[in-house]
């Protein structure tokens, strides 16, 4: 299954269409670490993380577990450990999975910059719970909670993201 994202800011799939926002720079191809933008290509979903203390499982055929409040993604370009999943304490600069925001309530693991991973290419690029306004990401694709929710629904292990330049 193909999610097809697009630029203005548009989530499509399977004859429907969510609002979400993107990366504060945009799309790039030859994203880097801090950069803000969200990458350009075709990248397949990952695990979904959720918050066990807000809601239930999310409903889909991807790989789903819950999040526990010593988990985070490491973001440290020079760390071995580098856009991929760290428990805390941990050495290495990170951006921490369990917030008290709600924007992680739900977190799909986008797999870009994974195989192999390259350092300063980008980490933690997710898909998760967009700002109420729709705010720019850090270079994730954000949708509201129960449009990611719906989405998600859709979503069997081959699932893919389509993002054009």
């Amino acid at each position: 299954m193909q999610i097809f994202v697009d630029p203005a800011g548009w989530v499509k799939a399977k004859g429907q269409k969510w609002r979400c926002a993107l990366g504060r720079s945009g799309v790039r191809v030859d994203k880097v670490e801090g950069d803000g933008a969200t990458p350009a290509g075709i990248w397949r979903l990952g695990r979904v993380f959720y918050r066990p203390d807000h809601l239930s499982a999310p409903a889909t055929g991807l790989t789903v577990l819950a999040l526990e409040p010593h988990w985070a993604w490491c973001d440290d370009a020079s760390h071995a450990d580098y856009n991929r999943l760290i428990f805390l304490p941990h050495p290495g600069r990170h951006e921490a999975l369990w917030r008290e925001d709600g924007l992680y309530d739900v977190v799909v693991e986008i797999h870009y910059n994974t195989d192999p991973v390259q350092q300063g290419r980008g980490s933690a690029i997710f898909m998760h719970v967009a700002k109420p306004n729709y705010g720019p990401t850090e270079g994730c694709i954000a949708l509201n909670l129960s449009d990611l929710l719906d989405l998600l629904r859709l979503c069997n292990k081959e699932a893919s993201l389509v993002i054009p330049a």
